[in-house]
């Protein structure tokens, strides 16, 4: 359950933050995640496209990196540094990864031209992103219905 925000404070006095904003950094998650999904939605129409174009090679976006990125550290883990309690414990650390970039597909099945799309790659990767696309729409569409449905009582 979350907890309920600090309240603004400037010079040691309550301010307002209007409920409009609170309700726009709601959203920012699912705005930012459905512009990726349109990216690569994009990226993959362009393999697609160029199926048949000698040397063209295909592409795709590493959507989680990429979330995170956009995100910023909001939703950055910090790095982790286990404490040992004895001495034959075995240290261990965890790291986050960096940016994400546009990424280009290894090919499965090498072809005369140097084109690297691979139709059957390329239509399930498509499927799975417009699957996704439609998931978080609905997701959206529940939260701005639950939203009306707590104004209107």
């Amino acid at each position: 359950m979350r907890g309920i925000p600090a309240a603004p404070r400037e010079n040691g006095y309550l301010t307002r933050t209007p409920m409009i904003d609170r309700i726009g950094k709601e959203f920012e998650f699912q705005q930012t995640a459905l512009s990726l999904r349109q990216q690569r939605q994009e990226v993959l129409a362009s393999n697609i496209a160029n199926a048949d174009t000698p040397n063209y090679k295909a592409r795709d976006i590493d959507f989680a990196a990429s979330l995170r990125e956009a995100m910023g550290e909001a939703l950055r883990l910090p790095d982790t540094q286990l404490t040992l309690t004895s001495a034959r414990h075995i240290p261990a650390r965890a790291h986050t990864a960096g940016p994400a970039e546009e990424l280009y597909r290894v090919p499965t099945q090498p072809s005369i031209d140097g084109n690297t799309v691979d139709m059957n790659v390329e239509r399930v990767q498509f499927a799975d992103n417009t699957m996704r696309y439609q998931a978080d729409l609905a997701l959206v569409d529940r939260r701005i219905k639950s939203l009306l449905a707590a104004m209107q009582q």
